[in-house]
């Protein structure tokens, strides 16, 4: 993913989504049930609980979206 596509995520995504929102907010990069076995495994995002609500805020799932992300076909 390119800088300016983390700087637009940045930008559009609310202070706290949950793991459900996020397919849609990503354009389906990610689904749920991935975040959920991710998180099982200790490789998902930092995430907040709110009772079986699971959420992310904005910064640390951008931040484990760069720690995961690969370069881009237009970065070379």
């Amino acid at each position: 993913m390119q800088a300016d596509s983390y700087a637009e995520l940045e930008k559009t995504l609310p202070p706290i989504l949950s793991r459900t929102e996020v397919p849609k907010l990503t354009g389906g990069l990610i689904s749920a049930g991935r975040l959920a076995n991710l998180d099982c495994l200790g490789q998902g995002p930092r995430r907040i609980t709110l009772g079986r609500k699971v959420g992310y805020t904005r910064a640390d799932f951008i931040a484990w979206m760069r720690s995961r992300g690969g370069r881009s076909e237009a970065e070379g």
